[in-house]
């Protein structure tokens, strides 16, 4: 065990040394990432799909789905996507530290909870949207989440249209001026840090390949494809190494 956990320490002190020289770091996140602040992640074990629901939830959250049942999709969506009182863990308190503090230069997440912002981060892509906005599909009227939480069934505006959130579905395509920015930000990074995702839903994770910096930083618990590109490795719980490589 004292083994194990002096080899950990070597890598976090690893981190902490190539992020007090980066300049330009950006970091590229997943679900993984708010798992310590008590939501669920997808893939893992207890996750969102490790379900035994007729539908999966790949079905449910889909733009044909909203479109042709939107009362389903609304029940599903408020128990299992809307995690309001969710606060920021270490994860996020320590990359709003990194770019306080003036070495990150952009957040790209793939996160809908807003937790990053929280925390006190400015420059975030948010590839998949946010849960905390959403609009009328008929005239574009903006509406505050909580007003999707404090009603039931299919929230619509005054004007008769359905409220939808401003959430990237299956079947729908990324916000471009979104994808062109966190490329951007990627392909100027010298450092760039994958932290809580498997890297397994693309479009997103294809981004990595824009990545020409010096250090690619992997920061997961299990194993992703882009394992072999990497300089840095740490399989220990993000919010645990972020943590110990920037605040302290």
């Amino acid at each position: 065990m004292t083994e194990k956990k002096n080899r950990n320490d070597n890598l976090h002190s690893e981190l902490k040394m190539v992020l007090d020289r980066a300049r330009r770091v950006v970091f590229f996140g997943g679900a993984g990432v708010s798992t310590a602040s008590g939501i669920p992640d997808y893939r893992s074990k207890g996750g969102l799909y490790d379900s035994d629901d007729a539908l999966p939830p790949e079905m449910i959250l889909s733009h044909t789905y909203f479109m042709r049942h939107p009362d389903a999709f609304y029940d599903f969506y408020r128990t299992n996507m809307l995690h309001l009182d969710a606060q920021p863990n270490d994860a996020h308190r320590a990359l709003a530290h990194l770019e306080a503090r003036g070495n990150l230069s952009a957040i790209v997440t793939q996160n809908i909870d807003g937790l990053h912002q929280k925390a006190g981060s400015r420059q975030v892509f948010e590839l998949h949207g946010s849960a905390w906005r959403n609009s009328c599909m008929s005239c574009g009227a903006p509406f505050d989440v909580r007003d999707i939480v404090a009603g039931s069934g299919v929230p619509h505006c005054t004007c008769g249209g359905i409220i939808k959130p401003d959430v990237v579905l299956y079947e729908e395509q990324l916000d471009d001026e979104v994808v062109f920015g966190a490329i951007e930000a990627i392909a100027g990074a010298d450092v760039l840090i994958v932290g809580g995702t498997s890297l397994a839903v693309y479009p997103a994770a294809s981004m990595v390949r824009y990545f020409e910096g010096d250090d690619l930083i992997l920061i997961n618990r299990d194993p992703t494809d882009y394992d072999s590109l990497a300089t840095l490795i740490i399989r220990d719980p993000i919010d645990v190494v972020l943590r110990d490589a920037v605040m302290r």
